[in-house]
């Protein structure tokens, strides 16, 4: 005779489970604020973690929420014909524990954005004027998913996938970057292997790259190396 059993549930039979879901769905979330806004003290010397310390909200006035530091459009005469409209938590200190931030892209013709990564970001970009190149590559697949891009259409970039922006068009472009981090940090690919100080070893970066060490040298000698 077959034996009969069965499983008595009981409240504590689902709680674990329950648990477990709602700490993967919450417990590992970014905590959210635990106040309306806490406008950063750049200037305090305290250690802390994510985060600036906040300025004591008797001291908070007015201008301290609002920000015209974007307003001005950036110089683009460099090598790469970029400028950059800086609004990190650095420059809007309003934007500290908010987690988010953004960028406006000042692009010459033929200007780029060098090849970059975001460690704590991901990038959305809402193209204002010009015709403007988005390209990202998958870290699992290697495949460049890249596409043209005119006024009014958005590309997102997933964080810490390596990117670039290029303007493709005849006149100046003008690109929003928008990013879901007070601080996203950026990794330049070229400054970091070629511009590192010390110098990554010359060696090493031959084998990278399958050239002549004079090959590399020049490069290094154009980032400062």
């Amino acid at each position: 005779m077959a034996a009969k059993f069965s499983i008595k549930t009981t409240p504590s039979f689902f709680l674990v489970p329950t648990v477990i879901l709602f700490c993967a769905l919450s417990c590992l979330a970014d905590p959210d604020p635990l106040q309306d806004f806490c406008v950063a003290d750049l200037n305090a010397t305290a250690t802390v973690m994510n985060g600036f310390p906040c300025k004591p909200l008797s001291k908070v006035v007015n201008d301290d929420l609002f920000f015209s530091g974007m307003v001005k459009e950036a110089s683009t005469d460099n090598p790469f014909g970029l400028g950059v409209r800086s609004g990190d938590v650095t420059a809007f200190p309003a934007l500290n524990t908010l987690g988010i931030s953004f960028n406006i892209l000042d692009l010459a013709p033929g200007g780029i954005v060098p090849v970059h990564t975001h460690p704590r970001a991901t990038e959305a970009n809402l193209v204002l004027k010009g015709k403007v190149l988005f390209g990202f590559i998958s870290s699992t697949t290697n495949v460049l998913y890249s596409k043209v891009l005119k006024p009014g259409e958005v590309s997102i970039i997933p964080r810490g996938l390596v990117h670039f922006v290029q303007n493709v068009g005849k006149e100046k472009a003008v690109v929003v970057a928008v990013f879901n981090s007070q601080l996203p940090g950026i990794t330049v690919i070229p400054f970091n292997l070629f511009g590192s100080k010390p110098a990554i070893p010359t060696d090493h970066l031959v084998k990278n790259f399958f050239v002549d060490a004079k090959v590399i040298d020049s490069i290094k000698s154009k980032f400062g190396n």
